[in-house]
């Protein structure tokens, strides 16, 4: 299995386990936005959305740009990346498994050549 650094996987994890995060994520993943912006679709109070995209920051998953007063978000995908390895190598085992699973349920499935006994 490949070795991944616990506290990213952790950071990553915990900040995509919240849907608002992923939709900010979904709308980063079109193209840079400022803060503002990001919290117009969502239900919540600027300082709000401010808190997720701490939580997304310290995850690694957005970088932050001051444009003055105006704070530019861009998404950060390489923690993203190392996400998908670990899920691959956890779906490699799972794929494998079930291989296996089948290959021995068809293999007790099949109708026995015995011999009739005369």
């Amino acid at each position: 299995m490949v070795k991944h650094s616990s506290r990213t996987l952790n950071r990553t994890f915990a900040a995509l386990a919240d849907p608002t995060r992923r939709r900010i994520l979904a709308h980063l993943a079109h193209g840079d936005r400022c803060v503002t912006d990001l919290a117009r679709p969502h239900a919540m109070s600027l300082p709000a959305v401010s808190k997720h995209l701490r939580v997304l920051e310290k995850a690694g998953l957005l970088r932050r740009r001051r444009y003055g007063r105006i704070h530019e978000m861009q998404l950060d995908a390489k923690p993203l990346q190392q996400a998908a390895r670990w899920v691959e190598e956890y779906r490699k085992f799972w794929e494998a498994s079930l291989d296996r699973l089948a290959e021995y349920l068809e293999k007790a499935n099949r109708p026995s050549k015995k011999k009739k006994m005369t």
